[in-house]
């Protein structure tokens, strides 16, 4: 025989006392109004054994949807940001990569200030792989070409500085800080010719820039030594090759005597033994 007695007056009526000896007992709840609840008692024949309880309800226990919480939370998995991210628009999306494109470039200006140019140029390169493709962000991508172009040019990477001077102006052939940096790798690596074409293009959009009137004055004269230089290189290698030549003869080009004609600017040829 099972005598079942509450514990004290006032407490859940689901929570008994047992007394007495027997098998495992199974207890229902013993008033109404209570949630179904399915509770163990086992009796070591001497003892009195409090109830165990199965479950928890809403008031701070825990329930199924807690322990489902919890298990997102310990798995890292955060359903609401995929939600978010695909609620989003193109445009939208590509505002935000924008944004971030501009955070790294402005991080990359302050390493260039501080004389971190390989730092620099990462921060930059990281900011044209973010920013989107398309007329809304040809700015950042010219500038950040162009901020490249000046990192390569105070490592001495002029034709690194050439190339990247080449990618900013395709996007903004107008872009004169990247027209007098190319300009200025290109005398730097003898391209005369070439910065002369830079410096003109500036003159075109800025008429009223005497720094590129200079640059200007400066360059055509190195550029027309270094054309009579590659003249008489070439007409060197051309009298050698005549030389090989007419050496099988028993002659060379020193038989030769080309005379100007003051009057009509042509050349007579005579040969001289």
């Amino acid at each position: 025989m099972v005598t079942i007695e509450p514990v004290s007056e006032g407490k859940d009526d689901c929570v008994e006392k047992v007394k007495g000896k027997g098998d495992m007992v199974t207890i229902e709840p013993v008033s109404e109004g209570k949630d179904d609840r399915v509770e163990k008692v086992k009796d070591d024949g001497s003892s009195s054994l409090v109830v165990e309880e199965k479950g928890k309800d809403a008031e701070g226990y825990e329930t199924a949807s807690e322990g489902e919480e919890e298990q997102d939370e310990k798995s890292g998995s955060h359903p609401a940001d995929d939600t978010y991210e695909d609620a989003l628009t193109d445009e939208q999306l590509k505002e935000r990569a924008l944004s971030q494109a501009n955070d790294m470039k402005a991080e990359g200006n302050k390493l260039f200030s501080s004389g971190s140019y390989e730092d620099a140029l990462s921060q930059y390169a990281h900011a044209l792989e973010l920013a989107p493709e398309g007329p809304l962000s040809t700015e950042i991508r010219s500038i950040c070409h162009a901020n490249r172009a000046i990192c390569f040019s105070k490592l001495g990477k002029y034709k690194e500085t050439v190339s990247e001077c080449t990618k900013a102006l395709e996007l903004n052939p107008s872009y004169l800080k990247a027209l007098t940096r190319r300009a200025d790798a290109n005398e730097k690596l003898e391209n005369y010719e070439d910065a002369i074409a830079d410096i003109k293009k500036i003159l075109e959009i800025e008429p009223s820039n005497d720094s590129a009137r200079r640059s200007l004055q400066h360059l055509e004269p190195l550029a027309a030594e270094k054309r009579e230089r590659l003249k008489e290189e070439m007409m060197g290698k051309l009298k050698d090759l005549g030389n090989s030549v007419l050496g099988r003869f028993g002659m060379s080009l020193d038989n030769f005597k080309a005379v100007k004609d003051p009057n009509t600017g042509s050349y007579s040829i005579s040969f001289q033994r």
